[in-house]
């Protein structure tokens, strides 16, 4: 596909990647020489410079022949205007980055009349992910499919959980409920069979349907309630959505922000949440707060490095689940190496949305892509799918076809009901089906089979 990405930044950057890898023609615009010259030296992308609503710049990107135009730029207006602007000259689709709360109730007026086909809000999205680990607290991710019918739950084995030594087969908590479908030992990915052996320390993913998961959690002596009481640092837009959504959950937060304009906009817009006007990095004031009594910590302010440091300081201080905001991925990486397991990154879930997108636009015809989740830092992917008439091993059990190497049919939803496949199971029409891979690319059933990876 001819993919023209307006913006340079760190969503641009990684859209970039992503697309470029997956083989997409890109061309990047910003006026920016620096940001562009840091990806063309990268990526095997174009970069043009100049501003992205100048009809003169998007002829010369080659906007008649773009299948997609992504305006992920600082501004919402710009990304508006840039949307508008390829529509009209030619470009068949359309995504947009708006990120300001006055225009998060107007996604559909956006959509209709700018001609936006996706309208992704970053900051939202995160917000969105931190609730689901407040429904689900002590597991490092939680990604939700089939129409939220079933849960991926990635999570660190601990001494205490009594998995260490024992074979994935020999555990009875998981029986035929749920399934290990990812482990990562010492940064390498392995898609397990029934013989591989556990070991303490090792990063798993577990799917199936949500109670099921629980009751695992129950076994292994790990499940906890809701949270109830977080502590978050930070007052910008993530805590605007959040505590908007978490308040109707009965969630109270306790807010600390720096700047007091900030504190009085959320003492305005959220009147049932606790603000206060303090620096979050003060780990006297955290105390003060009573920082040990939270059920949570949850770091939103903008700069990584603060987000990390009171993450840290309360992990020490005995806070059982600590979520922390990394923008950057070489800090992610940092975080995960202090011990800072569930990092929430609006610019990778940014990334997903709009690669799940344009997946679907190139292989609508073959089966419908229905949610496209990177998982263990990029090194796999889970990929739901829905299941057409155009499956070569349709209605054949799954012990008779030759599947690719690292790959794992992990889920079959079926008339509202979670399937953990077993090698007598079938793909039937219109089954969804949660894949986990290792591949660079799956973009639909067929690329399952041996020989059926482009």
């Amino acid at each position: 596909m001819e993919v023209i990405i307006i913006g340079a930044g760190k969503v641009g950057y990684t859209l970039a990647k992503y697309l470029s890898d997956e083989g997409d023609n890109i061309t990047v615009i910003d006026s920016n020489i620096n940001a562009l010259n840091a990806i063309m030296e990268k990526l095997d992308v174009m970069g043009l410079k100049g501003n992205g609503t100048s009809l003169k710049v998007l002829h010369e990107a080659g906007i008649k022949k773009a299948d997609v135009v992504i305006s992920v730029t600082n501004s919402d207006e710009v990304n508006m205007l840039c949307s508008l602007t390829a529509k009209k000259l030619g470009a068949k689709y359309t995504i947009a980055r708006v990120r300001a709360p006055q225009y998060s109730e107007e996604i559909i007026m956006l959509k209709d009349e700018l001609g936006i086909d996706l309208v992704i809000n970053p900051e939202k999205e995160a917000a969105l992910e931190i609730v689901k680990l407040i429904k689900f607290p002590s597991v490092r991710s939680v990604d939700t499919f089939a129409k939220g019918m079933v849960d991926l739950v990635g999570f660190t084995i601990l001494e205490s959980d009594g998995l260490d030594g024992n074979a994935i087969c020999q555990i009875k908590a998981l029986k035929d409920s749920i399934l290990i479908s990812g482990v990562e030992r010492n940064g390498v990915v392995y898609i397990p069979t029934g013989d591989f052996i556990l070991r303490k320390d090792d990063k798993i993913y577990v799917i199936g349907e949500h109670k099921k998961i629980e009751t695992f959690f129950k076994k292994l002596g790990r499940f906890q309630d809701k949270i109830k009481n977080p502590l978050i640092i930070g007052g910008g837009r993530i805590t605007h959505y959040l505590v908007n959504i978490i308040d109707k959950i009965g969630v109270t937060p306790k807010i600390i922000e720096f700047n007091i304009e900030k504190c009085r906009e959320l003492n305005e817009s959220l009147p049932d949440a606790i603000v206060i006007n303090g620096d979050g990095t003060d780990h006297e004031l955290l105390l003060s707060e009573n920082l040990e009594c939270s059920d949570a910590f949850i770091a939103l302010t903008g700069r990584d490095e603060e987000n990390i440091i009171t993450s840290l300081f309360a992990m020490n201080n005995n806070v059982k689940n600590v979520i922390t905001k990394i923008t950057r991925f070489n800090y992610n990486v940092i975080a995960k190496n202090v011990g800072l397991d569930t990092i929430i990154s609006p610019k990778t879930i940014t990334a997903n949305k709009i690669l799940k997108y344009i997946r679907f636009l190139k292989d609508r015809n073959k089966c419908s892509i229905e949610n496209v989740y990177k998982i263990f830092d990029e090194k796999a992917e889970a990929v739901e799918l829905l299941v057409n008439n155009n499956v070569s091993f349709l209605n054949k059990k799954l012990k008779d076809v030759s599947l690719m190497k690292d790959v794992i049919i992990a889920t079959i939803v079926r008339n509202d009901k979670i399937i953990i496949p077993s090698g007598d199971d079938k793909i039937e029409f219109g089954d969804r089906i949660i894949i986990i891979s290792k591949k660079d690319k799956v973009s639909g059933i067929n690329d399952l089979v041996s020989g059926g990876f482009r």
